[in-house]
C-alpha cells in the first residue's frame, strides 16, 4: 500500500497493519487494555487462583530429595514453590529444611532461630518430628520442619553416631501415613546430610539451571545416587528434573534444555521455570511466589510443574491398576500387565 493512500474506512493505520492483540490476556488471563492496572492485576490473580483445582493425590506418601551439589540452581526456591503448589492443589505436604542456611524455613515464614527445636534436634534424637514440625500460616495443608544454624555442625557430630546415614529415615517413618508429599531440601553438597536425605527418600528431584556449569556437576550427583542405591537405599531413583532460570531469549538456555531432555527424556518436566523477578522477591517478604504474586509467570510455571508431577504419578497408578486376564484365568495387575498386552 502506498504511504500516501488513506487507510481503509473505519480502521486506523495501526489496526490495518497490526490487528489488535490483547497481550495482557496472553500473560495470566488479564483483562482488556482499557481496564485500570488494579483491575487487570485483580483479574489476573483470580485467573491464576482458579487454576488451583484439586490435583490428583498419590495413594502413598511420595518422598522427594531435592538435590544438586551446585549452589544457586534453585533448589530451595523449587522446593518451597512446588510444595506450596501441591498444598494449594489439596495435598498435605511436609517440607524438611536440611540446609543449615535455613532458606526454606525463611521462605515459608517459619521460626528458625537458635532456640527453636529443629531438624538438627531430630537427627541427634533430642526431639521427635512431631515436636518440631510447624504449620505454614499462609497455606493450608503445608508444614515445615525448620533448620537452624546448629545443623552446620551436624555433619561432624553424626560421624561417630550409630546408623548415621539412616537417622532421618527413622524420624520420617511416622509421617508416611499422614502426608501426601515430603520434600527434603538438601544443602549444596554431597555430605552426610545429603546422604541422610537420599536414604530417607525414594525419588530425587533435580533442579538444573539452564547454563553450562549446571551440567558439569550432574554426573557427580548421579554417581553418588548410584552409590546410595547400591549400598543404602535400592528404591532411590531420579524421577523428576526441573529446568530452572530458563531464558528463552538465549540460545544457551535452549541448548542446555535440549541436552538434558535428550539424556533424560522421561524425567524432565515439560514445564521450564523462567527467570522471574517475582520469584526472587518473594523470600524477602517471607512468602513463596504462590502467595506473593499468584498471577506471575513464575507462579504459573511452578503450578504447572506441580500439576505435571501429580498427573504423571496418577497416570502410573492408573496403569498399575489395569486388570489383565491371563490364559490360566489369573488376573495380573500393574505395568507388567500392560507390557504383556
Amino acid at each position: 500500500m502506498p504511504y500516501d493512500q488513506p487507510p481503509t474506512a473505519g480502521r486506523s493505520n495501526t489496526e490495518s497493519v497490526h490487528p489488535e492483540v490483547d497481550t495482557d490476556r496472553l500473560h495470566g488471563g488479564r483483562g482488556r487494555s482499557d481496564d485500570t492496572p488494579i483491575a487487570r492485576e485483580a483479574e489476573a490473580a483470580l485467573a491464576a487462583l482458579s487454576r488451583t483445582i484439586a490435583f490428583p493425590r498419590p495413594n502413598r506418601t511420595r518422598t522427594f530429595v531435592v538435590a544438586n551439589q551446585k549452589g544457586g540452581v534453585g533448589k530451595t526456591t523449587t522446593t518451597v514453590n512446588i510444595a506450596a503448589s501441591l498444598a494449594q492443589g489439596g495435598a498435605k505436604v511436609l517440607v524438611v529444611d536440611l540446609d543449615p542456611q535455613g532458606n526454606a524455613s525463611t521462605a515459608l515464614n517459619v521460626d528458625h532461630h537458635s532456640e527453636i527445636p529443629s531438624i538438627y534436634d531430630v537427627l541427634i534424637e533430642r526431639y521427635s518430628m512431631e515436636e518440631i514440625v510447624q504449620p505454614v500460616s499462609d497455606i493450608e495443608g503445608l508444614y515445615c520442619a525448620p533448620a537452624t544454624i546448629d545443623l552446620a555442625g551436624a555433619e561432624i557430630e553424626l560421624v561417630s553416631m550409630v546408623a548415621r546415614e539412616s537417622r532421618l529415615q527413622r524420624a520420617l517413618a511416622g509421617y508416611h501415613s499422614s502426608m501426601d508429599y515430603i520434600l527434603i531440601d538438601c544443602p549444596p553438597s554431597l555430605g552426610l546430610l545429603t546422604v541422610n536425605a537420599m536414604v530417607a527418600g525414594d525419588e530425587v528431584l533435580i533442579p538444573i539451571q539452564c547454563e553450562y556449569y549446571a551440567l558439569e556437576g550432574l554426573g557427580q550427583l548421579l554417581r553418588n545416587i548410584e552409590l546410595v542405591r547400591a549400598h543404602l537405599n535400592p528404591n532411590l531413583h531420579v524421577s523428576t528434573i526441573v529446568l530452572t532460570m530458563y531464558d528463552a531469549r538465549t540460545r544457551l538456555a535452549s541448548q542446555v534444555a535440549d541436552e538434558v531432555r535428550t539424556h533424560f527424556p522421561e524425567q524432565v518436566l515439560r514445564t521450564a521455570i523462567p527467570r522471574s523477578v517475582r520469584i526472587s522477591e518473594a523470600p524477602s517478604y517471607m512468602q513463596t511466589v504462590m502467595t506473593y504474586d499468584p498471577a506471575s509467570t513464575g507462579a504459573l510455571a511452578y503450578r504447572d510443574a506441580a500439576r505435571e508431577m501429580a498427573d504423571r504419578w496418577a497416570a502410573r497408578e492408573t496403569v498399575a491398576r489395569i486388570p489383565v486376564q491371563q490364559d490360566d484365568n489369573r488376573t495380573d495387575m500393574g505395568i507388567n500387565a500392560e507390557v504383556k498386552r
